[in-house]
């Protein structure tokens, strides 16, 4: 049984006093959605403050994104060995937005994870197609080679060892959501390919949805038998919505 993943993806919002209340906030209601697992993703400068306030609960944390190097002189990257001594759990890679601003290649994104994975942090790989691809009928293609040039890289034990977000451009910061049957379709389809290559880590791999999920729609999203949660991006800046997600997820547990 796969436990529901409820994943916050702050971006690039927060300040030391405004993070202080809302992870008390989350670190209190955690207490009430026992049956998911609750992972706020923070930037760089608030690992140590997440540290601080979440050790000793129930809500892990996470950064949001790697270098795809172990060391050395790359001015501005923040190695997974770094993470790791925050007590990161997770990393997001390859989010739609480090695709489309920074330019990352599937083949970057790779390393990235497989970096993460060296040091015991769970990658949380991102995949997606934009509208024009979904509008032409490329979304198998386009989704599926995103993972697949992922799958090459990994070992047949690492493949449980990740998680998979598929966050659809078109419906990150629109309000358009796809419908639970349309991201219901992606997901089975990304676990059939990660049945072709390790079929028991098929199983266990939580493939989570992150396109402008809400409260008012995340108990039909996760109510689908192959979406495990939900990445959290603008909901996740607010207690009360982001704690509302999550009770969805208990709710359907």
């Amino acid at each position: 049984m796969r436990r529901t993943l409820v994943a916050g993806n702050w971006k690039m919002n927060g300040s030391l006093g405004g993070n202080a209340a809302l992870l008390g906030a989350i670190k209190a209601g955690a207490e009430d959605v026992s049956a998911c697992d609750l992972l706020v993703c923070s930037p760089f400068p608030y690992l140590s403050q997440c540290k601080s306030e979440l050790a000793g609960s129930a809500v892990s944390w996470g950064a949001q994104d790697v270098s795809e190097y172990a060391l050395g002189a790359y001015t501005g990257n923040v190695a997974a060995s770094m993470l790791r001594e925050f007590d990161c759990s997770y990393v997001i890679v390859g989010h739609s937005e480090r695709r489309a601003y920074q330019g990352e290649s599937n083949a970057t994104i790779a390393k990235k994870a497989l970096q993460a994975l060296l040091v015991g942090i769970t990658p949380i790989i991102c995949v997606g197609e934009s509208l024009a691809e979904r509008q032409a009928e490329q979304t198998d293609e386009i989704v599926g080679q995103q993972l697949d040039e992922l799958l090459q890289v990994l070992d047949m034990a690492d493949v449980a060892r990740i998680v998979v977000a598929y966050e659809p451009l078109w419906a990150i910061g629109t309000g358009v959501t796809a419908t639970p049957e349309m991201a219901q379709a992606v997901h089975a389809m990304l676990r059939m390919k990660i049945a072709a290559k390790n079929a028991e880590a098929a199983k266990q791999v939580r493939i989570i949805y992150g396109g402008s999920m809400k409260p008012d729609n995340a108990a039909q999203l996760l109510a689908m038998p192959d979406i495990d949660g939900g990445l959290i991006g603008g909901a996740s800046l607010k207690a009360e919505d982001f704690l509302a997600i999550a009770q969805a997820a208990q709710a359907v547990a």
